[in-house]
This record gives C-alpha cells, structure tokens and sequence, in this order.
C-alpha cells in the first residue's frame, strides 16, 4: 500500500529518497505512529517532503492517494447525513428560488444576530433558521440569492454575502509550464531596457574598434548586461471563484516570473483591504499592511492586478462588506488608494469578457479602474502590457 504511496510521489515530482521512505516506516511501528488517517498525513509529509514549497503538490497525491483507498475499501461506506441534506435544495422550483427574498445589508446581518440569539438546536431543511440544505439566508449547502454561509462547504450558487468558517487557500505555482509561451510573448511587450551591474557581456562593436586601433592585437571590451527593469508589484486574487481560473492564473504567474526581473507578488481575496499577504499559509498570521505597501514601493512602479472581480456588491460599497472581516473602509477607497499611489496600472480578468456584463462587481471594478480591466487572452495581455509600457 505504501509502496504505492512513494511511487506516486516521485512521479508527482517530489524527490523522495528509499531512506526517507524507510524512515517513514519506522516511524509507523514506533510510539509516534498516527492514530488517524489526518496524522498520517502530517507524520508523511514531515518524513518525506524537505521542501515547504511542495507542500501543494503532496496535498494534492495525498487526496488522490486516500480516495484509491476509501474506494477498494470493502463494504458500501455509509452516506455523509450533509450529503443528504444538501439534496434538498434540488427539490426547490425555479419559482421558489425566484421567491427568496433579497434582504439588503443591514437586514441581513440584523436578522443574523436574530437567529444566533434564538435558534437552540440544529436544523435542516427549512427557510428560516441557520442550517443546512434548505433556504434559509444563514448555513451552507441550501440556496439563497444573498446569504451568510456558515461552517460548510458552498453548494456552487456563489451568492454569500459573508462566510463564517476557517478558509485555506494555496500558493500559485511559478513552475507551472502549461501554456505560459504564449503568455511570455504578450508580456515581453512591458519592457524597460539598461545595461547595469558588472562588465559581463562583450561588446562586440567596441571590441572591434580597440582593436583595430591595436593595429590587430585583440582588445576585448565589456559592458554591464542589458536588462529588463521594469519594476511590476502584482496583486493575486485567491481562493473562492478563482479555483475555477488556477491553470490559467498558474501559467500566467509563471511566466511574469521567469520576464520579469523586479517582480514582487502578493494576494487578496476578492478585492485588496487595508492587508494582503505573501504565503496564504500564513495569511492569518504574517498580514502585510497595505498603507506600508504603499509607502514602501515608488510610483515608478507597474500595478497588475489580477482576479476575476466576482463578488458581491457590498465588499466594494459598504464598510464592513468584506466576505471574511470587518473592513473598515470600503473596497472602492481601497482600490483608489491602489491607483493614486501607481497610476500605471490594470487588471487582469480570467473571467470570459461575454459574461462581464452580467457581473455587477465587475461593472464597479472596471469603473473605479477607469476601464483598464483586461481578459487574460494573448490578446488582452498585449493590450494590457502596451498601456503599462507607456
């Protein structure tokens, strides 16, 4: 079972030794063998992954991995009783759904609190108290035009005004090769060129020269390398509706990396607030504000901001709109504070432009950017770059 294991993670990409390996078994018939499949999971990775930034991709084997497990397992394993209560929400009528009552802001977390204070027991199924598969604004797995989805997964509307539950997000992967020629072509249209560090390259024309001034005796002359410096400060999007874009935003990542030598890289979530972050792991804990962030970078600087802008209107007009916290100012003020501080800038939507107009967010985003939002095409990257470039 666990030679299946190993083999799948070298052919992921993660280099693990027969003596990591062996390790991992010793571990397994000592006193610190895992009491669950959750600690096996840690006990693993820690014996078999020397490098933090595969931690993804072991994530990703090890799901893959556990489902072969839970599916040669014998016996029908018993249904999930969320899984049956999600299926409620099948049974509602176009007519139904039509029929929910669009709340507003302030009702809705007014009537939040109601229910919070009031409720006593679990419920399921129902229109008014927080629980599951039903269409209640409050709980997770039912329907709602503009709800507050608590402690469970998303049924797939995308309608949550607001989430209470703890959300892991991951890094993009710089190293992800699919497609990112094309997107190295359209951003090698953002360039700056200098010659700057140490004589390293040979000047060919001044070698000649010296040379022939040598009366043939060979002159070398040298001249600092000619570099791109554009200096690019870019702002990822992560987590939610951008889970549907990640191959694309991934590629794209990867080749800002691999053009750009000044390239600086930080996420948000639906729209930038007064922090963003540079791992997600630690989003919670190592919060970067964005006034030092402003402070700390010239306007010299190109801005690319980079998400789908697909949220809900409040996170962008209304103080504490934001889907995870309390923001004291609202996401409009923040992105102007964005475009005072680097004018030079744009956003960069994988969303298809055909479904822009149905998107009221993204009608405000691209106001407030003064309609520098761009697809990420091979056509949109160059127009983007172009507008950067000037």
């Amino acid at each position: 079972m666990l030679i299946d294991f190993f083999y799948r993670l070298r052919a992921g990409g993660i280099q693990v030794s027969i003596q990591e390996y062996l390790t991992l078994l010793e571990l397994l018939r000592s006193q610190a063998a895992p009491q669950s499949q959750e600690d096996f999971y840690h006990l693993a990775r820690m014996a078999l992954v020397k490098d933090e930034t595969l931690y993804d991709r072991y994530d990703q084997i090890f799901a893959a991995f556990s489902q072969g497990l839970a599916a040669r397992a014998a016996g029908a394993p018993e249904v999930p009783l969320d899984w049956l209560l999600q299926t409620f929400r099948k049974h509602l009528s176009p007519e139904e759904k039509a029929a929910l009552e669009r709340l507003g802001w302030d009702r809705l977390m007014e009537l939040f609190q109601q229910r919070l204070s009031e409720q006593k027991e679990r419920h399921a199924g129902g229109s008014k108290w927080i629980g599951t598969g039903g269409s209640s604004p409050f709980g997770h797995g039912g329907y709602h035009p503009e709800g507050i989805r608590i402690g469970g997964p998303s049924a797939g509307n995308r309608s949550a005004v607001k989430v209470w539950e703890a959300r892991q997000y991951r890094d993009y992967d710089d190293r992800q090769e699919l497609g990112t020629r094309n997107f190295k072509i359209a951003l090698r249209r953002l360039r700056r060129f200098a010659r700057e560090g140490a004589a390293l390259e040979l000047d060919m024309p001044g070698t000649i020269q010296g040379t022939a001034q040598s009366a043939g005796m060979l002159d070398l002359r040298w001249m600092p390398e000619r570099r791109n410096t554009v200096k690019v400060l870019m702002l990822l999007d992560v987590g939610g509706s951008m889970d549907d874009h990640v191959e694309r935003i991934e590629s794209l990542f990867s080749a800002a990396r691999s053009e750009f030598r000044h390239l600086e890289v930080y996420y948000f979530h639906n729209c930038p607030y007064e922090s963003v972050w540079r791992d997600n792991r630690r989003r919670h804990e190592q919060r970067i504000d964005t006034l030092e962030l402003i402070r700390s970078h010239n306007p010299d600087w190109r801005l690319i901001l980079v998400g789908d802008a697909s949220m809900s209107p409040y996170e962008l007009l209304f103080p504490g709109g934001s889907v995870e916290h309390h923001n004291r100012e609202t996401g409009a003020a923040w992105l102007q504070r964005l475009l005072a501080q680097w004018p030079s800038a744009a956003w960069l939507n994988p969303e298809p432009s055909g479904y822009w107009q149905y998107r009221q967010s993204i009608g405000i985003v691209r106001e407030i950017m003064h309609d520098r939002m761009f697809g990420i095409t091979i056509d949109g990257l160059e127009r983007a770059m172009h507008l950067l470039a000037k």
